[in-house]
Order: C-alpha cells, then structure tokens, then sequence
C-alpha cells in the first residue's frame, strides 16, 4: 500500500497548471521509481491473469499511452500495480508538439483536454529509456508472478505528409519491435493534422496491409510474434465502426490467433457533455468521464463485428471499479485509464483490478 495518500497530492497539483504539474509528477517519479521513495506510491499487484493476443496480462488493468510520452518512468509506473504498461506516442524525429498552453482541466466533468501534438524526445531517446527500465529484471526474481507487460505507442511526425505517414509507423515499427510485449499504432490522435484520415477504408487497408507485411519480416527476424493494436476514435458512426471492423478481418488474423487488436478508445473532439464550462472550447482531444459512454458503444459495435476472440482494450472515462467493470461488459477484454488517475491516483489501478477480477469471478 502507498504511503502518500493522493488526496494530500492532488491540491498542490491541482494549483498547478494542468501540464506543469504533469511534468512535476513524471519528473517525481523519474527520480524516485527503484528506490526506497517509492513506496509512497507503490501498490501490490492485483493478481488477475488473462491471456490475450498470445500474452499474459497479470491483471487487466493498463496505463494508457499520453502520460509518459518518453518512457522515462516505466519502473515508478510498473510500481502503481498495473498489469501493463503503454508509453509514448514516440514519433522518428523528435519535436515539441504544439504551442502552450495545451493542457486544460475541467473538473466538474473529471475531464481534461489536450493537443499536445505528440510532444516527445524522439525514437532513439526512447528506446534508450526503455532499455534502461528495470521492471522485467525485478519480475523476473518472482517466478510465480506474471510480469507486467510493456507496450510502446508509436505515430508520425508532424512534418510528414500524410500521405506519407507509412513510412515513420514503419520507422518506428523496426525500432521498438524488439523491446515491446505489443505495440500500438496511433491513428486516432485530434492534434496531428489529418491523422485521423488513416481510419478511413482505403488508408486504413493500405497502412495496415503495410504493417502487416513490416511485422511478419520482423517476428522471422526477432523469432517472435508482438501483437500490434491499431487505436481508434470515438467519434466514429457505424458505418465507419464496420469499415474498420472489415479492414481488421481482412489483415489480423495471424494462423488462427488473433495477432492484431483495437484500443478502443482516443480521446473525442465533442463538446456536448462539457458545454459551458471554463476551458470547454479549447482546440483538443477531451478524456475523461464525458468520453465513457462513447468510448462504450464503440467497443459494443467492434465486439459484434469481430466476433467474442479478437482482442479489444477499452479505455475512455474510466474513474471507479464500476466504470472498468462496464468496459468489460461492454466487450473490451481488459482496460486501460489514464485521466482516472489524475483524478483519483494509483489507488485506482488496485480498485479497478480487483473490481474486474470479482466480476469475472461471479460469471464464471
């Protein structure tokens, strides 16, 4: 258990800016992840395992990508309880990402809004800071323990033309095959121009039929396969759910084994849940609690398309064990937060966890 109740954190960071307390906090846990300082936010593990894409999560309840873009603090994460991980996005080339301001709370929606614009180090800062992660060599002293997994997000740089855009997945395809559990393609981000054109029918079968090809040299190369999730929106209709659905049919099936999946979902441009109050019109991805239901009915529309063994992470307004729960019923085989913990810290992860876990108990 933590010792540091986020309760007593919450209002110094609150009276912060939302991206300066952001980079306080990662910076906290850079310093303190593998040493004896962390125990004032280290939680045990929720053991729930559950295969998945052809991996063990040791529970189902992940970090989503966006909070620490460099993997800078995988260790002090991996410390919270999660049952895997997801850093980045990282794009080839470093670059700053948008102009600040670009983070904004909204508190009484539990909600945040964001256009970053894949601020990051670049790949090769990136790989060097997960190499430099400890968590595998720590999991590895408990053989009875299901480690936590890693998944690097990956994008494209803002300077390259979409039509382009194979070209750095790709880039960063061979960079971080060798150093992920999965990886995750990014197409879904507001806050790149044109990104979310990729989701359309024919980009989205000709970027992943790219992929495809890039990931099966790769796993002869590596002599393993890293299931790959391409990340979706939530403002989707049906008509576009069932294009993705058909176009994921068509390429992710790997001899049987689902070797691909969705994250079901970014962050939506809508404004409707949140109309009125301070920050609602800033330019932006929203998170949070407004996000919950849409990110819901996506997940629903992608399990009936896909059929109950493709895989699926939901993630989108989860703040409570009850929300991750209803993302399960929803469709998603396990979850991920990420606004949740901002706004009720790593006592959410072990909440959500055993939540899921009693759930599945009670409909087995």
């Amino acid at each position: 258990m933590s010792l540091l109740p986020y309760s007593l954190a919450r209002p110094f960071l609150f009276a912060m800016d939302a991206e300066t307390a952001h980079e306080h906090t990662l910076a906290m846990l850079a310093r303190t992840q593998n040493t004896p300082l962390a125990w004032a936010y280290c939680q045990t593990r929720v053991q729930d395992p559950v295969q998945l894409a052809g991996l063990s999560f040791p529970n189902r309840v992940g970090l989503a990508a966006g909070l620490d873009k460099n993997a800078h603090c995988i260790d002090g994460l991996a410390a919270m309880g999660f049952g895997f991980v997801e850093v980045g996005t990282v794009t080839p080339k470093g670059q700053p990402g948008n102009p600040k301001p670009r983070m904004f709370r909204l508190p009484q929606a539990n909600a945040l809004i964001n256009r970053l614009g894949f601020n990051n180090e670049g790949l090769d800062a990136f790989l060097a800071n997960v190499k430099l992660a400890k968590f595998r060599s720590e999991s590895g002293k408990k053989s009875a323990v299901t480690p936590m997994l890693l998944g690097l997000n990956i994008g494209k740089n803002a300077a390259t033309p979409i039509e382009n855009a194979a070209d750095d997945y790709l880039i960063c395809l061979d960079g971080v095959y060798p150093h992920a559990d999965y990886v995750t393609v990014n197409i879904s981000s507001p806050n790149t121009k044109n990104l979310r054109e990729l989701q359309s029918d024919e980009a989205l079968d000709a970027l992943i039929g790219t992929l495809a090809k890039r990931r099966a040299e790769l796993a002869q190369q590596h002599n393993k396969q890293v299931p790959v999730f391409i990340k979706i929106a939530p403002d989707l209709d049906s008509d576009q759910i069932a294009v993705i659905a058909a176009t994921l049919k068509r390429h992710c099936v790997h001899e049987g084994t689902p070797s691909w999946g969705v994250i079901a979902t970014n962050t939506t441009i809508a404004r409707d849940a949140v109309q009125g109050m301070a920050h609602a019109e800033e330019t932006g991805g929203l998170s949070g609690a407004p996000v919950f239901e849409k990110s819901n009915e996506v997940i629903r529309q992608l399990r009936a398309a896909m059929g109950p063994n493709f895989p699926i992470i939901g993630v989108g307004g989860i703040l409570s064990g009850d929300d991750a729960v209803a993302k399960i019923k929803a469709g998603a085989d396990v979850v991920q937060i990420y606004t949740g913990l901002i706004y009720k810290g790593p006592a959410l992860v072990k909440e959500a966890a055993q939540a899921i876990r009693d759930h599945a108990n009670t409909v087995r």
